[in-house]
């Protein structure tokens, strides 16, 4: 054979191996994922990435093992695609689990290209994105798959802080697969993902409790119960797109600053409605998103977490094109009481906002953390621990404004200026005051309002004094804890001017290895 002929033979082996690569497990198995109304691995990334974008890693990678038939199910990629690509021109890592394969299973081989692209991922300082949808560890291969999974958790853990980790969850993703995407930023489950540590077989074995799939983890499940994912959306191509929305608001690393985007928001708008947002009864709902979406770029508020912990209110949104991360007590369901799982998602978006260098801006009407044995009883004083820690740990721009109620410990731990906060707002209708009036004068006069003629006349009269000495943002703004009071409707222009001053701000912790965050 020529050398001309063993060149073509060459490349004719090649294109026969990418063949078998694009095509998965088979034509067969790919048109039974299109039939389940699921798309593919390769699909999946031809929406995400931009196109002629991807650069495929280890496509031809198989799996040595012959034992338990293995021998016979050897595809060319093994059941993930890994590789680099560009999602609105900035680089990303990617993988994407390919259920065509094995159902996806997880093996050895599998990990060693995820392992991979990680380790490739955190030198060049960009973004990984999984796309899960895989059946859990490959049984044939045994503990090797198992142990697998422990190199990429062990990756997972260095990359955190430093580069965005975002995984999508597309399909079943359960036992030791659910830990990865926990080691991650955010999960977001789309489509038919669901996630579990054990089925419903062996909790029936076991329990005898009788749950479906999606009683146990679908999206529901752990979008609005266990906090476990941070969106969610009905079909692939829309969980694509909040992947795709998400990552606008990230650096690519913790050396960079989040991108600006030009906004044709004027940072001086005002709007009136602010004025007449709160309510004239102290104890009357209102929605703080009101206000979010009036102060912000028009229609750059993306909320995480929006059905867990409804008490309290997280996400991203944009000030003059800027990233900005909010913190905000929600009036409008347990009047913003602080409890366990909203400290929980509050601490833990602020470490987010610090670690990706996202300034915070916080918004404060809450009454105080939750009473009851129940919360005690779950440890709320370990779990409230956790905002104080994280305000306090976070070294980017901190700017809070007091809308109406800051009571006694809620005060101090929502971004207080004793938390290093840099700029305290208050409105006219803010009220800062150790505890509630009625709780603070049955305390302070009870006697005598015992020894009044008229006991709910004194009552009231004592409740109306205090109001209207501590029912006030003036005397904290007097003793230097509020920077300065102002007019709702100025709010954005006022935290515009204040972001912009604060953006060249540098502050550092002492050196150490790591605190101990109460956990």
């Amino acid at each position: 054979m020529t050398t001309e002929g063993k060149t073509e033979r060459s490349l004719e082996v090649l294109r026969e191996l990418r063949s078998r690569a694009v095509l998965g497990g088979g034509q067969k198995r790919i048109d039974q994922q299109h039939e389940r109304g699921k798309l593919t691995a390769r699909e999946r990334l031809g929406l995400l990435l931009d196109d002629g974008s991807f650069q495929e890693f280890g496509a031809l990678a198989t799996h040595e093992f012959s034992t338990f038939g293995l021998d016979k199910q050897r595809f060319p990629g093994d059941g993930v695609v890994t590789g680099f690509g560009k999602i609105n021109g900035r680089r990303v890592a990617v993988f994407s689990q390919d259920f065509t394969v094995m159902g996806g299973s997880f093996s050895h081989v599998q990990s060693q290209k995820i392992c991979r692209i990680q380790d490739m991922a955190l030198e060049a300082g960009i973004p990984v994105i999984g796309l899960g949808d895989s059946g859990g560890a490959r049984i044939q291969e045994g503990v090797r798959s198992l142990a697998a999974y422990g190199e990429v958790f062990v990756r997972n853990v260095l990359a955190s802080g430093v580069v965005p980790q975002i995984s999508l969850i597309l399909g079943p993703c359960a036992g030791g697969a659910v830990y990865s995407p926990a080691l991650t930023d955010f999960i977001i489950m789309a489509g038919q993902g669901y996630m579990f540590l054990t089925g419903p077989e062996v909790i029936k074995a076991v329990t005898g409790e009788q749950v479906t799939v999606e009683e146990l983890g679908g999206a529901e499940v752990h979008t609005g119960k266990s906090g476990v994912a941070h969106l969610d959306a009905d079909t692939e191509e829309d969980g694509i797109a909040l992947v795709k929305a998400l990552l606008a608001y990230l650096p690519q690393n913790n050396n960079e600053e989040p991108p600006q985007l030009i906004s044709e928001d004027p940072v001086g708008r005002m709007d009136e409605t602010l004025n007449g947002l709160i309510p004239d009864g102290d104890n009357t709902p209102y929605d703080i998103r009101d206000a979010i979406n009036a102060i912000f770029d028009v229609e750059s508020f993306l909320e995480i977490q929006p059905n867990y912990a409804a008490n309290a209110v997280i996400g991203f949104a944009r000030m003059d094109g800027y990233s900005v991360g909010i913190v905000a007590n929600q009036p409008c369901y347990m009047s913003g009481a602080l409890n366990i799982d909203a400290s929980d998602k509050i601490a833990r978006f602020i470490r987010l906002c610090d670690a990706f260098n996202v300034p915070i801006v916080t918004f404060i009407d809450c009454p105080g953390f939750l009473p009851g044995t129940g919360q005690e009883y779950g440890g709320v004083i370990r779990h409230g621990a956790k905002i104080i820690y994280a305000y306090c740990e976070a070294t980017v721009p901190k700017v809070s404004l007091v809308t109406r109620k800051a009571m006694g410990g809620a005060y101090v731990a929502m971004s207080s200026r004793q938390m290093r906060t840099d700029v305290t707002f208050a409105w006219p209708t803010g009220q800062i005051a150790v505890m509630g009036a009625e709780g603070a004068v049955n305390i302070l006069f009870r006697d005598e309002i015992k020894k009044a003629a008229d006991p709910k006349a004194r009552e009231q009269e004592l409740l109306a004094e205090y109001r209207e000495r501590f029912f006030n943002p003036y005397r904290a703004a007097d003793v230097g804890q509020i920077d300065e009071v102002i007019e709702p409707r100025e709010t954005r222009p006022r935290l515009a001017r204040a972001l912009e001053i604060l953006r060249t701000k540098v502050q550092q912790n002492p050196s150490k290895k790591h605190g101990l965050s109460p956990v």
